[in-house]
């Protein structure tokens, strides 16, 4: 059966595409599930005005991330932690604390989305990635002080 994608599906396809799918997956799982609907004419003039309206939302998103995006670049981070000798941390810092003290900044980020090249495990400054969007990331200076 050849059915129009809705939205992206995993390993299937992106939205607007048209794939040719076992029956059964189309009418059980894409259809019902608002994944897909099946290829006609009248479908296809339905997607070009969702294709449009995908497009305006999707540059609006991107508009907003690069924003967030200027803002987390420009903005550094200072975390305490306890250390003892050489500096060295108790345990260490986790993107989950590095969530935590963007959130006392006002920037709402799931710790999932921030990455760090290397543990943290002493003292000093570090750089974190922030993924706001897949196609928008951001540079964060972390300090990481004595407490």
């Amino acid at each position: 059966m050849k059915v129009i994608l809705i939205e992206n599906v995993d390993r299937l396809g992106n939205m607007g595409d048209i794939v040719t799918v076992k029956d059964g997956y189309a009418r059980n799982y894409l259809i019902p599930n608002n994944k897909a609907r099946q290829a006609s004419p009248g479908n296809m003039k339905i997607l070009e005005s969702l294709k449009k309206k995908k497009l305006a939302e999707d540059a609006k998103k991107l508009a907003e991330a690069k924003t967030m995006a200027d803002k987390i670049s420009n903005l550094s981070l200072t975390i305490p932690a306890e250390a003892g000798e050489e500096e060295k941390l108790f345990g260490s810092v986790s993107n989950d604390m590095i969530a935590e003290a963007l959130a006392e900044e006002g920037i709402k980020i799931d710790k999932r989305d921030i990455l760090i090249d290397e543990p943290i495990k002493k003292l000093g400054v570090y750089q974190a990635t922030v993924k706001i969007i897949p196609e928008v990331k951001a540079n964060l200076k972390v300090w990481i002080i004595k407490k």
